[in-house]
């Protein structure tokens, strides 16, 4: 009953996390656009600093973007935060119960660190709050003042961070906590930074005072941080359908590669949206996914091998002994209510249809069982492979 509840809980949430992730990045990416397309009108009204009209779903639309703030502020003003907030709660939830609750399967990695669950849990923890204050402390550092400076600085702290975690979690906690750490400070600057400093502004301007344009400048730098790292942290979230990168040697390498791809690609879209066609900057976004990909294959072990053939019954035993508490009608494993994927091992109809996935998970990613968490050891792997490569025929 509790696994069936982690279950549906589980898809609860992250179909919240995903909805509420897809408004907040869409207003994201909108506002960048439409910061690069205002333009100043002939005869602006003082205090404008441009305009844009456009259509959409039959009807025009005319906004204008005022300097600092309006003379008298209207009744009725719409905040962009609760897409921000939202997000991080459901995904903060989200980690809770697949890392926290499942520390001893998806978070604790004994073979890289021998760790007390309540120790996993304060390390993950510790790492978001970590993040959040180096984060902050060079945007307000003399460092955050120039932006290609301020840019290298946090992809070497991200950097650092995936290779740290990559060392004393599980491949795929580890990743997730590295999303987690982006997430975090995106969602922080919405929270601590960027609505308080608009409702200083609103107070400013409701008491008669001159608005203080530092507060502008302060939420818009914020701002521009959250666009340029949605599509890194974008790949984070989905990396756990790919056990190529984030199981494989050099894991935290493959993060910064294709972190610097999505950061490049978002830089073509802001450039092109402010009127640059730059395609070559497009074109190194494009190489730099190219290249993890070819290094990443290239860097790949073989996976182990034996000579002889083993038969049927000593890989039903291997599979038995590592795969079937979850891979199985009726999984005996904690929090595993039903089979992964319904990918069920324990019939031999069940084995002989998910070869293929037994082969590409177990033997040549070596990214289940999950952590590890059966002591799996290569020989067992080599002998599973060399099985499947010779047809893997069931019950012989």
């Amino acid at each position: 009953m509790i696994a069936d509840l982690e279950a549906w809980a589980n898809l609860a949430i992250r179909w919240l996390h995903l909805v509420a992730g897809i408004a907040w990045i869409g207003s994201s990416f909108y506002f960048m656009w439409l910061d690069s397309h205002l333009k100043k009108p002939p005869e602006a009204p003082e205090g404008i600093a441009g305009e844009l009209w456009s259509v959409h779903s039959g009807g025009f639309y005319r906004q204008m973007k005022f300097m600092v703030a309006p003379a008298d502020m209207p009744e009725e003003l719409h905040w962009f935060k609760w897409e921000a907030y939202t997000t991080w709660i459901s995904g903060f939830l989200l980690l809770s119960l697949i890392f926290y609750v499942g520390a001893d399967l998806n978070l604790i990695d004994k073979t890289k660190a021998d760790l007390a669950t309540w120790q996993a849990i304060g390390l993950g923890l510790g790492t978001l709050v970590a993040g959040w204050l180096v984060y902050d402390g060079l945007c307000r550092s003399p460092i955050g003042q120039n932006l290609k400076l301020f840019s290298a600085v946090w992809f070497a702290v991200l950097v650092a961070a995936a290779y740290g975690l990559t060392r004393v979690f599980a491949d795929l906690g580890a990743f997730m906590h590295v999303g987690a750490i982006i997430g975090t400070v995106m969602a922080a600057n919405v929270f601590m930074i960027i609505i308080p400093n608009q409702r200083k502004v609103v107070a400013q301007v409701l008491a008669g005072q001159t608005p203080d344009p530092a507060l502008g400048k302060q939420a818009k730098q914020r701002s521009v941080h959250n666009n340029y790292m949605t599509l890194p942290v974008l790949f984070l979230m989905i990396s756990n359908h790919y056990p190529m990168i984030f199981a494989a040697p050099l894991n935290w390498l493959w993060v910064a590669g294709l972190g610097i791809a999505g950061w490049t690609i978002r830089h073509f879209f802001n450039l092109k949206n402010a009127g640059r066609f730059e395609p070559q900057v497009l074109a190194a976004g494009a190489l730099a996914f190219v290249t993890v990909a070819v290094l990443n294959v290239a860097a790949r072990p073989k996976p182990p091998t034996v000579e002889e053939v083993p038969s049927y019954a000593l890989v039903r035993a291997i599979v038995d002994k590592h795969c079937i508490a979850c891979h199985a009608a009726h999984p005996t494993h904690r929090g595993v209510p039903v089979a992964p994927n319904g990918a069920a091992f324990d019939t031999d109809a069940g084995l002989a249809k998910h070869l293929d996935k037994i082969y590409a998970r177990a033997v040549a990613t070596q990214s289940m069982p999950q952590g590890n968490e059966t002591g799996m050891t290569d020989l067992e792997r080599a002998q599973l492979g060399a099985w499947i490569k010779a047809g893997g025929k069931v019950g012989s």
